[in-house]
């Protein structure tokens, strides 16, 4: 990640962004701030979804050389939405919502490619949560392509809690994961979808598998054991638009992406 992209730094700045409402990604403050400003500071920050990291000053001196008071704060490069607000307003629009959640995908690069990817897909949403995620920086902008400006991306506090708000909602709840006895595209994803992704070395977390109501695996055929995600997922969502379309086509419903060749 490259940390002097869209960066506050200064305590009395951080708090004043925090008071502008500006989507703050994270927080590092000196691991040792004790200064009457930084106690405004964390007052500010209370009640505040916003991860904070104590860090060896060396770090920050490293990000920055201007006089950063012992706290520097990353800008997000997107506007978060919530969950809980998109989904009824997507039924609202006579919509079947097809989400996309990513668990513990920190690398920027991957976080951007799937982001293009669930934009050329029609995907509805992105799901990240608040800590354990790539940052939304110009680099992941970037990789998107773009897509990250028009791409909603839904940051969330707890990833389990919003995995049961999305099956209360009737979603069908699809992990990809190579414990999956099922090949992903034996799944239907012409219902209210989320596809949970979960990190190349980890997988999908298993308290977050265990809420999902189909494990799906895509056959590796090769000596290499997996796939990288941003081409996994690619996988996964365009098995759900070609399922889509088919399912259009066979209900008589005019098709807008007829380009598309699946």
């Amino acid at each position: 990640m490259n940390e002097k992209s869209e960066m506050i730094f200064g305590t009395r700045a951080v708090i004043e962004a925090l008071e502008a409402d500006k989507e703050i990604d994270k927080i590092l403050v000196k691991r040792d701030i004790q200064s009457e400003l930084s106690k405004e500071l964390f007052a500010a920050l209370r009640g505040r979804f916003i991860p904070v990291q104590r860090v060896p000053v060396e770090r920050l001196n490293r990000i920055t050389r201007k006089n950063h008071q012992g706290v520097v704060a990353f800008v997000s490069a997107v506007t978060y939405q919530k969950t809980e607000d998109l989904v009824p307003t997507l039924f609202e629009q006579g919509k079947t919502p097809l989400f996309v959640m990513l668990d513990g995908i920190t690398d920027v690069r991957n976080f951007g490619a799937i982001a293009r990817t669930c934009n050329c897909a029609g995907i509805d949403a992105v799901i990240i949560p608040i800590k354990g995620s790539a940052t939304v920086n110009a680099d992941a902008v970037k990789t998107s392509a773009g897509a990250l400006h028009s791409l909603p991306v839904c940051r969330e506090q707890s990833l389990t809690a919003t995995l049961q708000y999305l099956k209360d909602c009737g979603f069908h709840l699809i992990a990809a994961t190579e414990k999956g006895d099922d090949l992903y595209n034996s799944a239907d994803y012409t219902l209210p979808t989320c596809i949970v992704m979960g990190a190349e070395d980890t997988g999908v977390a298993n308290e977050h598998l265990k809420m999902c109501d189909e494990w799906v695996k895509i056959p590796v055929l090769g000596t290499i054991q997996s796939l990288n995600v941003s081409v996994a997922a690619g996988i996964v969502m365009y098995e759900a638009v070609r399922q889509r379309i088919s399912s259009d086509n066979s209900n008589g419903e005019t098709n807008s992406a007829n380009s598309i060749t699946l």
